[in-house]
């Protein structure tokens, strides 16, 4: 298969590997979706394979940019599309109503899971909360204030210890409003049976959630992160494209989308620079790169230490190439904002989030940023799930098939010329309604948070 006229490499359908479609030269640029990927380490005839053998990056470090906005707009369109949603005190809108567990840190973590076996919430353990200095603490403060004030939450029971960091008194500072009715303390060491106690709280937060009901909301409401793990050769011909499509159309509908994994934007960021709505945010977003090549350097890492070795057994050769793909699931939409770890979303759009590929860390950072689910695209598979709706987009038929319990949709139709987007906005409405993805039926729902500094 061949993705762009301007290629000198062609895909195989069967492995999503890479082929010479002419004889390239040593030192000659490798030509994939019509940019470079590499350059060839040696004479490459035609037909023979292009990989890790014969290719190498061509990047670098911190790079100067310079400003040259795309004509291109997608459209704005009026939608007849809703879903059913809980729509919040704020004006916020959810797409579940689930009581959530937040610890402010990691040594309640077993309580939390005692408390929820118990009560049918929901807990996400974490190591952190405590002995941590500087960003790191600010960062999880802010992640765990997003999860407080998630829209996909009912009611939340902000659990801590006494003697933390970040302890229940600290984090009020930080979090500064919340509604009681919808949020409520537990300190554990000043109750003598803190189970109970922890109990008694739930049963009250799931009393008042009970009261909101589901309603008819615009599909301008949504708010949709974008996620890609256990990427192979088609990510960027099947799932990741497919993905794109759907945030062009959802940003037209007046939704949200959030893009994230910085360091898989190396090599392509240009294409998400030129669409910046403005020079301030394309200034945001040199920033956004240079600051994570900056945080590579600072630990005497190359900037272009990626992709896995699973990447690179399904196709992927090199970081340009990876990012080429990754960043398709941002379809043509307009970059509106840059947003920082526990950012929250608040333009209408496509915004670009702050964050390393890392995949639990990337759902972490989505789901602080507010989005109601997130669409994960994967060629390898992944059993992952944020505690946000986490639909998982196989790249391949075969996956689909053969981890039916961990895929909830095959993009491999579009190796055929089918366009599947209506059915993938169809099936995201569904999700809104309150159909439960694979990670949901499974039980897999996790955090992790970024982590840069000295642990006490």
């Amino acid at each position: 298969m061949l993705i762009n006229k301007l290629d000198n490499v062609e895909v195989n359908i069967e492995n999503g590997h890479k082929y010479a479609i002419c004889d390239i030269k040593k030192g000659e640029n490798i030509i994939k979706y019509g940019q470079p990927i590499g350059h060839a380490t040696e004479d490459i005839k035609k037909g023979d394979h292009v990989h890790t053998h014969n290719i190498k990056t061509n990047l670098s470090g911190k790079l100067e940019y310079e400003y040259n906005p795309t004509d291109f707009k997608i459209e704005k369109k009026e939608s007849d599309l809703y879903f059913m949603g809980y729509v919040r005190e704020n004006g916020e809108v959810g797409i579940r109503n689930d009581i959530w567990i937040v610890n402010t840190v990691g040594c309640v973590n077993k309580i939390a899971e005692k408390i929820a076996q118990k009560t049918g919430a929901k807990h996400f353990s974490h190591p952190f909360g405590c002995s941590q200095l500087g960003d790191d603490q600010e960062i999880t403060q802010k992640i765990l204030c997003g999860m407080v004030n998630h829209p996909n939450a009912g009611g939340v029971l902000v659990l801590g210890l006494g003697c933390e960091n970040n302890n229940i008194d600290v984090f009020k500072g930080v979090l500064k409003e919340w509604d009681d009715s919808c949020v409520k303390f537990l300190n554990t060491q000043d109750f003598e049976d803190e189970i109970s106690e922890g109990v008694r709280l739930i049963e009250e937060l799931k009393a008042n959630a009970e009261k909101t009901k589901r309603e008819k909301v615009h599909i301008s409401k949504l708010k949709v992160g974008l996620k890609c793990g256990g990427s192979d050769g088609f990510s960027g011909i099947t799932a990741n494209p497919l993905v794109g499509r759907f945030c062009d159309a959802l940003t037209s509908f007046g939704g949200s989308c959030v893009l994230t994994e910085v360091p898989e934007m190396f090599g392509a960021e240009h294409l998400l620079m030129n669409r910046c709505e403005n020079k301030g945010i394309f200034e945001k977003t040199v920033k956004l790169i240079n600051d994570f090549k900056e945080y590579y350097i600072r630990h005497n890492q190359v900037v272009y230490e990626n992709p896995s070795p699973g990447n690179k057994k399904g196709g992927i050769t090199t970081l340009e190439e990876k990012s080429l793909g990754c960043v398709q699931k941002g379809g043509l939409s307009t970059v509106v904002d840059v947003l920082d770890y526990g950012d929250r979303l608040t333009k209408n759009g496509l915004s670009l989030l702050n964050g390393p590929g890392n995949d639990i860390v990337a759902v972490t950072n989505l789901m602080a940023a507010g989005v109601n689910l997130i669409l994960f695209t994967t060629g390898r598979g992944t059993p992952l799930g944020a505690p946000v709706p986490t639909v998982k987009i196989a790249t391949n038929n075969d996956l689909a098939t053969r981890k039916a319990n961990w895929i909830d949709f095959d993009a491999s139709p579009l190796l055929k010329g089918e366009d599947v987007t209506d059915k993938l906005i169809e099936y995201v409405i569904s999700v809104a309604n309150g159909e439960k993805t694979k990670n949901e039926e499974n039980g897999y729902e996790e955090i992790s948070i970024f982590k840069d500094g000295v642990t006490l």
